[in-house]
């Protein structure tokens, strides 16, 4: 049980760092479509240069987390694939429809605002498509017959909850991304791309926060064993809603290291990853030792444990390697004052 906690750990360490990049880049993508035809502001300019040198680093994470589930999970790894077939396949296939568009519209100017449409779409559909993942592991919109799994699409389409889970998901894409291009305007010195992120966030914020009561709300009624478990870790729950009041401090208070300037989104942005990161290590642990509710658990899906010990010191060692580099990446991407003050 413990190699079975540690190999889960890891997954979910995968599922957090990917979800938090990629709601920044499919959220910066819609934003550039969004501000397109408004040059003055510079917004559109912002957030290209965000996504140039991001998204093929996020899309990495998201090949690190299906093959961290087939080595560590591949009793599990075949449930799911039989159960997410049709949605997963359309997710790959926005992905790929996303990432062409992304590449072809820096290449064919003339026809840059349509593709860019159509990459900001896809991406703002991908994030919903990808939480709806979340219950469908909850049990009840899976069938199983002849000793196969199968997804009642009818029963997902009509839960409150799975369109809970998605409105949350669109609008903590659109939310932090709109905190993390504020702060980066603010960095290259935007100052009007960096008000207009700044209202983006004031607004969005609140709507987040409204879904997220909204899942528990739903959660309620279709999924009672995993509410209860949550509650369980109610004061933990109470913490995340406090780090909102700091993202609101972030969001309102004025700068305290630039005069006349409202708002400081750094702080808004580090209280907002907080914030997520402890409620879905609530969720998380809630939902142990289930990775398909009821019949498919973290021991029951587990790889040989040899073969897991082999597996975590590649992970390990591979993560000494890369884990540096991407700070490294990171610490230039936001400091480099040459790229983030380009013009072009």
């Amino acid at each position: 049980m413990a190699d079975a906690l540690i190999a889960i750990t890891v997954l979910w360490g995968f599922v957090f760092i990917y979800a938090v990049m990629a709601t920044m880049d499919f959220g910066a993508g819609f934003w550039s479509m969004v501000y397109i035809n408004r040059e003055k502001t510079r917004a559109t300019n912002i957030a290209n240069r965000y996504l140039s040198p991001t998204w093929e680093v996020t899309n990495t994470f998201i090949v690190a987390l299906v093959v961290a589930v087939y080595s560590l999970f591949p009793t599990a790894a075949y449930n799911l694939g039989t159960i997410l077939l049709i949605p997963g396949s359309i997710i790959l296939l926005l992905l790929a429809l996303r990432s062409a568009f992304l590449v072809f519209s820096n290449i064919a100017t003339e026809y840059k605002k349509p593709l860019t449409y159509i990459s900001g779409i896809a991406g703002i559909i991908i994030p919903g498509l990808l939480i709806s993942v979340l219950p469908i592991t909850h049990g009840k919109f899976v069938d199983y017959g002849d000793g196969f799994a199968n997804l009642n699409l009818g029963r997902l389409f009509s839960s409150p909850n799975v369109y809970a889970f998605i409105g949350f998901a669109i609008c903590s894409t659109l939310f932090l991304s709109s905190l993390l291009l504020a702060d980066y305007s603010k960095t290259a010195g935007e100052m009007d791309a960096y008000r207009v992120y700044l209202r983006d966030g004031r607004i969005l914020g609140p709507i987040s926060l409204i879904f997220a009561f909204l899942i528990m709300f739903t959660l309620q009624n279709e999924a009672e064993w995993l509410y209860e478990r949550m509650m369980d870790d109610l004061p933990l729950l109470l913490i995340s809603v406090a780090f909102f009041l700091i993202i609101g401090v972030g969001l309102y208070a004025p700068s305290i290291f630039q005069k006349g300037v409202m708002g400081m989104p750094r702080l808004s942005v580090i209280a907002a990853t907080l914030q997520y990161l402890i409620a879905s290590y609530v969720y998380g642990k809630a939902h142990l030792p289930y990775i398909i509710y009821p019949n498919v658990t973290i021991e029951s899906a587990f790889t040989d444990p040899n073969s897991f010990r082999a597996v975590f010191i590649t992970y390990i060692v591979g993560f000494a390697i890369l884990f540096p580099g991407f700070i490294y990446f990171w610490s230039l991407f936001m400091h480099d004052k040459k790229y983030l003050r380009q013009k072009g």
